[in-house]
């Protein structure tokens, strides 16, 4: 996203399309200067790939890429399956793809992308993930990168279908006061922090005047939600969302504690006030950065084998957050 707002300073003409898996599509959408959103599920097609339905989105996912001559087409990913999408998608006579030349500390890359691409832009080893995207796109496009990170992702509407708490007005989610969102659920068990510390953290928060939301994406992940809720005064286990009604749901919190997961990441691109927690040192690559003005209301927190509820108190403590009597 903060790639998207480069291009956009940039180049103010140019027209910006994305292609993501279907799951982020309404995500992509609330980014300032997108045209197009082209939704693919390659994750799931690579499972039945001779399926019948499978042949038939694929079809109607190649005729709505290729609806277009690109002038440039950038992998930022650097996957086999990205390259394909870089291979698909049709070029103006003068377009060229771009993608990385190679791979960059913790991440993946494959190299399929370096094959397809016309430019392969090499990176420096140890780079934020943002930057690198930001650095690749600037090279790509011949302009200098400046500023922090500025992400442009833009909060909707609420769900139509969200539940409505009585009191609380037209804005169904609205708390009767500030609300902190933990975000406990990651796809690996070595992010998790334990639950017993989201218990400790949650009754600080509830005795300084926060009330306590907690997020799921799956049943294991509500389970936890709901354990967690139980040991706390005043805490409320959201109802199952989309990712769209997640981040509109997540916008209107105090701030956000949350491991690295893609729910913590949209609390940094929404500019919430934040604590991120990591049980490795890889804070450097994902975390959020000291960029100026977001330095003081957002900040990862590691230790081995995680961090103590204590550290991520001070570290709450010391951001840019509402200030309740307790």
């Amino acid at each position: 996203m903060p790639a998207v707002q480069d291009l956009r300073q940039a180049l103010p003409k140019a027209e910006i399309d994305w292609v993501v898996e279907s799951a982020f599509a309404p995500l992509v959408a609330r980014c300032d200067g997108v045209g197009r959103v082209i939704p693919c599920d390659l994750r799931r097609w690579r499972k039945s790939p001779f399926a019948a339905q499978t042949r038939r989105e694929w079809r109607a996912f190649k005729q709505l890429l290729q609806a277009q001559d690109y002038d440039s087409v950038i992998d930022l990913q650097g996957l086999t399956k990205s390259a394909l999408v870089s291979w698909l998608a049709h070029t103006s006579p003068k377009g060229l793809r771009y993608g990385l030349d190679n791979q960059t500390d913790g991440s993946s890359f494959e190299a399929p992308a370096r094959w397809v691409a016309d430019v392969a832009i090499p990176m420096e080893l140890h780079v934020h993930a943002v930057q690198r995207s930001r650095r690749l796109c600037a090279a790509a496009m011949h302009y200098t990168q400046t500023g922090p990170d500025c992400y442009g992702l833009k909060p909707g509407g609420m769900a139509a279908t969200a539940p409505v708490l009585k009191g609380q007005g037209s804005n169904t989610f609205a708390p009767r006061k500030p609300r902190v969102a933990l975000v406990h659920g990651t796809s690996r068990v070595d992010k998790q922090w334990p639950l017993a510390h989201w218990v400790a953290l949650g009754q600080r928060l509830n005795h300084s005047g926060f009330a306590v939301a907690l997020a799921h994406g799956n049943a294991a992940e509500k389970a936890t939600s709901e354990a967690i809720a139980a040991q706390l005064e005043d805490a409320w286990v959201w109802p199952t969302m989309g990712l769209d009604a997640l981040t509109d749901t997540m916008a209107q919190c105090a701030g956000v504690v949350g491991v690295d997961s893609g729910l913590s990441h949209i609390a940094v691109a929404l500019g919430l006030p934040h604590v991120q927690i990591y049980n490795f040192d890889t804070a450097w690559r994902t975390g959020p950065t000291n960029d100026a003005p977001k330095s003081a209301r957002q900040v990862s927190v590691f230790d081995s084998p995680c961090p103590s509820v204590d550290a991520v108190w001070q570290a709450w403590e010391s951001l840019d957050t509402p200030v309740l009597c307790r």
